[in-house]
Order: C-alpha cells, then structure tokens, then sequence
C-alpha cells in the first residue's frame, strides 16, 4: 500500500514562491507517475503537473508553466513542487497522487493528466496567495 505524505503549504503573498513536498512509502518508487492536482474553492479538482519517475518526463498545465516546476530525489522517495511567482488564482488546496505508469499511461502522466486515473493520494494541503 502506496502511502503519500505532503508538506509545505501555507499563505504567500503575490510573487512569492513556495514548494510543496511529497514523501512517498510503501513502495518502490520506480515506475510510478507522479501527480500535484489541486482544487480551488468552487472549481474542479485539475491536474497542475506530472512526473514519470522512470524516464523523469514531466508535464504541466498550461495555467502553471514557466512558474511551477516537479522534480523528484529518488534517493529520499520524495517528489516536489517548487512553486514560484504565485498568483491569488493558484491558491486551492494540493494533492500529490501516484500510480503504476502501467496503470496511468504515458497519455495520463501527461496531457490527459487527470484525477480518476491515480488510485493513492495524499492527504492535501493548502496554499493561499494573497
């Protein structure tokens, strides 16, 4: 059983940065996608960036490039989320999420990147931009 443990949420002001931790046990990390999703009051729960933890792709949604960045230390199981010139609009609660890549697909862990198709997630935390 694949347990997700997130940190580092909290409130910024506009421009500010922060990074958001996912510390994954139960498994072996490889082959795995790695998912932030996050939900805004209101709004549908989207999908902001993905990492297959094999081949080290990554994607992210258009509303987040070129300011948000995944990466992963296969060493610590951990994956990120540095979270940079942040907007009033990013602030929802955060989710990492993970699966199988044989699970997902490469489809998945990227452009169709969404919710439904992870089956274990973290506990989620809040970011607020004020």
């Amino acid at each position: 059983q694949v347990q997700l443990v997130e940190s580092g949420g909290g409130s910024v002001q506009h421009g500010g940065s922060l990074r958001l931790s996912c510390a994954v046990s139960g498994d072996t990390y490889s082959n795995y996608c790695m998912g932030w999703f996050r939900q805004a009051p209101g709004k549908e729960r989207e999908g902001v960036a993905a990492i297959c933890t094999t081949s080290g792709s990554v994607y992210y949604a258009d509303s987040v490039k070129g300011r948000f960045t995944i990466s992963q230390n296969t060493a610590k199981n951990t994956l990120y989320l540095q979270m940079n010139s942040l907007e009033p609009e990013d602030t929802a609660a955060y989710w990492c999420a993970a699966d199988r890549i044989t699970e997902v697909g490469l489809v998945a862990c990227g452009p169709g990147l969404e919710d439904l198709t992870f089956g274990y997630w973290g506990q989620g935390t809040q970011v607020t931009v004020s």
